[in-house]
């Protein structure tokens, strides 16, 4: 399929006159990133033997992230992976970078005998490796070359931005792809999304959707599902390295050391915003620009008083402003500006010079020269005006600050009192940064042994077992499988309420039916159980399931309506042979959903705003099929077990008096994205009643925390019930023993010596089975 090189397709063994196996399915759901690339048993012995792993494993990818911190060798390891695509394919491959960076890289590939052309436009291109900066994008033809490599790839982060999407539209057919950075999004996930994209992994869109969710009405603020967290750092390190030093990876440090870093804060007094008499913390960003140019005079002096007192050494010095900058160069012996005026040319040659020790201060901006220069000779440097990135600030100190670098690094920082809130906003992100890099350190483990080493991965066991008591059983396990050991014709009756494509909302179990990334996904696990349920019920006898229909969203559906799950659910059992028999309306208070959802089609203000998209609230249904055939034990009622009063009530097509707080309890695991919200007692008790003998077997496939079962023994009936979730597994066997003991004291007579024990109407063991 053209322009989907690389990407694992998955086709139903269905399409192509093959049904697919219950076990293909899981297999299928599972969310991977196969490799496209090829074996290299021999590379530059000048490489470390763990950037020999890297750099082959990256090859073996053919699309993959490094995450480096900055002279771990990023750009030795993306030139040999470079050279090996070109020899393997016969192509050319094009390195883009940011400025000046290009003649670094022509000198690095130089020192190691791999020959790099510098080039400006497609008519420079030459066979082999190609390195242009990031500017010169548009005079290239990307379709001409074989691989591409991202050097700073952190370019990505702007997620709106142009070069991004530029970036991403014009490689995605590329084979071989890398991207390098040592700042993989520090502050939010988005840039991760985009390196995804880039790689073509998963788009960004999709990743959001798949492990990230938002809470109230900020739906820029992501974060993480509670039972995604695993999985998406297990999903990120299939395919891309994050590494500070080679110990991440269980290799030696050695030289991979870094020397002291000594931060001096430069705290200027008496600098008040306009309109103020004396200094006061500057919130708004209006207020921290009027107290920053109220003190560039002093923090200017201050710096150059500083860098001028010091004779020997070099020294970078950052400004945030253009009038800071142009200040400093004047205030500074020696100081050579790089400005973002310049043309690209007089930029890159300074900043070449200043590698070369040709001049002693360079004055510039994070944005224009703090991406992908080494400059170790250099250990001293000052920040004159900080702003509110924490990439720029990390990305500064670490043009310097770096393995290679020999001497301690002096990092002085010259602000103001008012401008105490960026400081502070900026250790956040720090922390944020480095919680981030030890989320995904704790995965580098695992990665060494899978991909880096080859050795063989751990996998978690799926677990089973059975409990049972008298008239109930409980199974622990998937629904599909174990419904596969019950003989046809077992069951009665099955009530339970499905769950829907939610990913990650109880469980990261492939085996999990709700833990879907789509609604097509779900309704072909769905498929499954049907089949099985259709087996094992009796001819004639009926199916009960509880849901309601499902609201959508612009950022996970692309617009706002209501999807029809519940006629999606009929449909599946009528395409499997189910007769639809009936369903009932269960009545919702609209005001009690738009105070726990807060949807917009239910906000009184949208009402008055635009009531084009206001609704009715949705409603629960409960929706009954029937197997077809003959029932052979009719279900009988007299007059005093089942009065006309009460028929009348049943067989209403709404029920207005249901209590949506009849339930046994709601719970909520750790990780849990919502709680469990159990069918409500009520509506058991009527469906249980009206279509069920006493002593009738009653089957749940997701009996959660037991409610259909707790119900079912309290009116007399037998009980099996199936969970895949250990902790709701456990719970439902301790309210399943309840209804137990409820019974026996309901049977217990006034002036009986004993109670009745809740097995003497015991059922066989697994009854049913195989």
């Amino acid at each position: 399929m053209e322009g989907d090189e690389g990407k694992v397709w998955i086709v139903s063994k269905a399409c192509i006159g093959e049904e697919m196996t219950y076990s293909d399915f899981l297999q299928s759901k599972r969310i991977v990133d196969a490799p496209t690339g090829f074996d290299v048993k021999q590379l530059n012995p000048a490489l470390f033997q763990w950037q020999q792993d890297i750099t082959r494993w990256a090859l073996k990818r053919g699309r993959a992230a490094l995450f480096q911190d900055c002279g771990t060798g990023k750009t030795f390891e993306q030139l040999e992976w470079a050279n090996a695509v070109c020899k393997h394919t016969g192509g050319n491959v094009l390195i883009l970078a940011p400025l000046a960076v290009s003649y670094q890289t022509k000198h690095e590939g130089e020192k190691f005998g791999i020959p790099v052309t510098v080039c400006k436009d497609q008519f420079e291109v030459q066979s082999g490796i190609n390195v242009a900066n990031y500017e010169k994008l548009q005079h290239f033809q990307p379709k001409e070359f074989t691989g591409v490599v991202l050097d700073e790839s952190s370019i990505l982060k702007s997620y709106t931005g142009k070069i991004r999407t530029q970036i991403i539209d014009s490689f995605n057919q590329t084979p071989f792809r890398l991207a390098c950075t040592a700042t993989p999004a520090p502050n939010d996930y988005m840039e991760l999304g985009n390196h995804a994209e880039f790689l073509g992994v998963m788009s960004r869109v999709e990743m959001l959707a798949t492990f990230f969710t938002h809470d109230g009405g900020e739906t820029s603020k992501w974060r993480l599902k509670g039972h995604a967290e695993t999985e998406f750092w297990k999903w990120l390190a299939s395919w891309a390295i994050y590494i500070r030093k080679p110990s991440d990876l269980g290799y030696p440090d050695d030289d991979f050391e870094l020397p002291a870093k000594i931060e001096t804060l430069h705290q200027i007094e008496g600098f008040a915003a306009e309109g103020y008499l004396f200094p006061m913390p500057a919130v708004t960003l209006e207020e921290q620009r009027k107290v920053k140019r109220n003190s560039l005079s002093a923090r200017v002096r201050a710096c150059a008083d500083l860098v001028n007192s010091k004779c020997f050494g070099y020294w970078v010095v950052w400004a945030e402003l253009n009038d800071e900058a142009n200040a400093l160069e004047k205030a500074i012996r020696g100081a050579v500006q790089v400005t973002g005026s310049e043309s690209a040319a007089s930029k890159e040659e300074k900043l070449i010079q200043f590698s070369r020790g040709q001049f002693r201060v360079l004055v510039s901006k994070a944005s224009i020269a703090g991406f992908g220069m080494n400059w170790q000779h250099c250990n001293q440097m000052a920040l004159v005006g900080l702003s509110h990135s924490y990439e720029d600030l990390y990305q500064a100190v670490r043009r310097c600050w770096r393995f290679g670098q020999k001497n301690p690094v002096d990092v002085h920082l010259f602000m103001v009192d008012g401008e105490q809130a960026i400081l502070e906003n900026l250790k956040r992100k720090e922390a944020e940064a480095i919680n981030m890099a030890e989320s995904l350190k704790e995965h580098v483990a695992e990665l060494n042994k899978i991909n880096i080493k080859q050795l063989k991965r751990e996998t978690d066991t799926y677990k089973t077992r059975m409990e049972s008591e008298g008239d109930w059983a409980l199974e622990l396990g998937d629904s599909i499988e174990v419904l596969k050991s019950y003989s046809d014709q077992t069951f009665d009756y099955s009530i339970f309420s499905p769950p829907f494509a939610s990913l990650y909302t109880y469980s990261n179990s492939e085996r999990d039916m709700g833990n879907c990334t789509n609604y097509n996904t779900f309704a072909e696990h769905f498929a499954f159980l049907v089949k099985e349920l259709f087996r094992v019920l009796k001819s004639g006898r009926l199916l009960s399931f509880h849901c309601m229909n499902l609201p959508t969203t612009k950022q996970n559906h692309g617009f706002i309506g209501v999807q029809d799950f519940r006629g999606d659910l009929i449909r599946a059992f009528q395409k499997e042979g189910f007769i639809y028999h009936s369903e009932v309306c269960i009545w919702k208070d609209p005001v009690t959903a738009m105070q726990r959802t807060k949807s917009i089609g239910l906000l009184y203000k949208q009402l008055r705003k635009d009531s084009n998209l206001s609704r009715q609230g949705i409603p629960d249904y409960l929706v009954t099929m029937r197997k077809p055939g003959e029932n052979a034990e009719p279900i009988t009622k007299t007059h005093d077990s089942f009065p006309v009063g009460l028929w009348q009530r049943y067989a209403s097509p709404v029920w207005f008096d249901i209590n949506p707080s009849d339930t046994i309890q709601k719970i909520r695991e750790e990780k849990d994205e919502r709680h469990i919200c159990p069918l409500q007692l009520g509506v058991i008790e009527r469906a249980v009643e009206l279509w069920t003998n006493p002593n009738d077997l009653v089957l749940s496939p997701f009996a959660g925390i037991g409610s259909e079962g707790y119900q079912s023994i309290l009116l007399g009936r037998r009980f099996l019930g199936i969970e895949l979730k250990e902790a709701y597994f456990i719970q439902a066997c301790k309210n399943l023993r309840q209804a137990a003991r409820e019974v026996a004291q309901r049977n217990r007579g006034l002036f009986d010596g004993e109670p009745i024990e809740a097995g003497d109407r015991a059922m066989s063991a697994v009854p049913g089975q195989d």
